[in-house]
């Protein structure tokens, strides 16, 4: 079995994963397609040594942010990494906000390839984003201006296959998981709260140093190499109301995204969440592992 903890951001995701993985004898697996990327750690909440308190973590700083990343890359080396984990006998836990990471994951990648032409063609043209807007108003919604790699994806995939990706996403969702899987699904019964906590995480990333981090890292990665500018925290280069502002709509599309998925067992955020969540895992059998 595989165990899943989702949840918008700020939610106590990865505390949670942690407690879980400790009490059911797991390892983590990172879901998070910002935390992938070395030198990115304090904009990305990365789990500190103690925070993972000796618990193994997965899919955290596998490449340079210069270095192209996909949601099919990551299903393959995230699932790699569950497989080696049940084979010796532990619990995968898998957390994070990235939902189209989490569905390439659970049910795969099911859709059209293009042609390295059709790609070029592309790339050529301008104002992206407006055209995939038009073609796929739902993928333009949840993709930044900037995000020049991921647009060009989705009209690939629009244009080879003549369907928006968006329509391939909710396709893959009907698909049974390759794991048995338990999906734990933190929620707050007063959004406010969640705010409140998206602000207090920001006000700790800029006392921890986000701004010189950033520095750092486009020091390192020049334009064109935008993928910093790209995660929210790091294209407000240090804006402390902007990014609480974006990360506040983060949160609400994530919400929207994890509350389409099936089978998801929704818990309130609380002060007693781990016996919350410990309780439905006992009941999925998980204690038996």
């Amino acid at each position: 079995m595989v165990l899943c903890v989702i949840g918008p951001t700020a939610s106590g995701k990865t505390a949670l994963s942690v407690e879980l993985a400790l009490k059911f004898g797991g390892e983590v697996i990172s879901c998070d397609s910002m935390q992938i990327y070395r030198g990115m750690d304090i904009g990305t909440a990365k789990p500190t040594a103690a925070e993972r308190k000796g618990v193994p973590h997965h899919m955290i700083d596998v490449c340079d942010p210069s270095e192209p990343y996909s949601a099919a890359r990551y299903a393959r080396e995230a699932s790699a990494c569950a497989d080696d984990i049940l084979k010796r006998g532990r619990l995968p836990v898998i957390t994070g906000g990235t939902g189209l990471y989490l569905n390439a994951l659970l049910y795969g990648i099911h859709r059209a390839e293009g042609s390295a032409g059709l790609r070029e063609d592309i790339q050529r043209r301008n104002d992206l984003h407006t055209e995939l807007s038009n073609l796929d108003p739902a993928a333009a919604a949840r993709l930044h201006p900037n995000d020049k790699r991921r647009i060009v994806r989705a009209l690939e995939v629009y244009y080879s296959s003549g369907r928006p990706i968006s329509e391939h996403h909710e396709e893959s969702k009907k698909i049974p998981p390759r794991w048995k899987t338990l999906i734990i699904g933190i929620r707050f019964a007063d959004r406010a709260e969640l705010y409140e906590r998206i602000e207090r995480r920001v006000d700790r990333m800029l006392e921890l140093g986000l701004p010189e981090e950033i520095n750092a890292l486009l020091s390192r990665v020049p334009p064109p190499c935008h993928t910093a500018l790209q995660a929210i925290g790091y294209k407000e280069l240090g804006d402390a109301e902007a990014i609480k502002r974006n990360t506040r709509r983060y949160a609400k599309r994530q919400m929207t995204w994890f509350g389409k998925m099936p089978d998801v067992q929704w818990i309130d955020f609380s002060e007693n969440i781990l016996g919350e969540a410990s309780k439905i895992a006992e009941i999925a059998g998980l204690h038996k592992l």
